[in-house]
């Protein structure tokens, strides 16, 4: 059983977050946060848990209601992001960012939310730990398949936002003690736990071999952002007037001024 063995504990040079939302739906740029389940660890060990309702002021559809439990009724008077934005932000703005599927789905989405409340977020200063991208290179396996195998017992209330997101700080110390070649350090797992290198978090814009920021869809995937915002002006008001996440924009926007 694993209570029997010891579990390695994060080395940390700054509080990193592990967080969790649970949504309206899957589309980053649409959908809304209705849970959002912090916990912040501090080099010392410290643990502050921080979990809130969120009314997205929009209807959960069933489908979204059917996996978290959470419905209408249940956030009509919860506060909306946007009161509670700033404080979240102080709570994050020290902090490495980690999550299970975070990379591709939360850390995205919350951006989205901060940007549309008026918070300029970014994660440029920021590592970024997903613990399914470790899982995946090492088991390939579900959450609560994850849980199961590292830390020896089943996950009780998997989809609430609290218990996944302390079951995901639980694996990550699970997983330093199991894989030697795991570095306890947050540079190394934010690098190895990344599955292809963003510069924009909904992947419409990545890094190339040169380190350069080129496109991932469309007809000029593979060209850099520069070259064509110098060659085709258009293309950038396309893009500002498209529908693309507000975080895509803010990249694209970033890009064009250092011209």
């Amino acid at each position: 059983m694993r209570d029997f063995f010891f579990t390695m504990k994060l080395k940390l040079e700054r509080p990193i977050a592990f967080f969790d939302l649970e949504t309206t739906g899957i589309d980053v740029g649409k959908d809304r946060i209705v849970e959002i389940a912090v916990l912040k660890v501090r080099p010392d060990g410290q643990k502050d848990m921080k979990v809130r309702r969120v009314n997205p002021e929009m209807p959960i559809p069933k489908e979204a209601s059917d996996i978290h439990g959470i419905t209408d009724e249940d956030i009509k008077e919860a506060p909306t992001f946007s009161k509670i934005a700033k404080s979240l932000y102080i709570m994050l703005q020290d902090c490495d960012l980690a999550g299970y599927n975070s990379n591709r789905f939360d850390v995205p989405l919350l951006a989205e939310e901060f940007l549309r409340a008026g918070v300029q977020f970014s994660v440029k200063d920021r590592k970024l730990v997903d613990v399914q991208g470790i899982f995946f290179k090492k088991e390939k396996r579900t959450l609560e398949a994850a849980f199961q195998f590292y830390c020896d017992k089943p996950l009780d209330g998997a989809h609430s936002a609290e218990a996944d997101i302390s079951a995901t700080h639980e694996i990550l110390e699970a997983q330093l003690d199991k894989y030697s070649d795991l570095e306890n350090n947050i540079d190394f797992l934010s690098e190895y736990s990344a599955q292809q290198k963003f510069a924009d978090l909904a992947g419409r814009f990545v890094y190339n071999k040169n380190e350069e920021v080129v496109f991932n869809f469309g007809k000029h995937k593979g060209v850099p952002v520069s070259k064509v915002l110098k060659n085709e002006p258009g293309y950038y008001g396309w893009m500002m007037h498209g529908d693309f996440p507000l975080y895509t924009k803010q990249v694209l926007k970033e890009i064009k001024e250092a011209l």
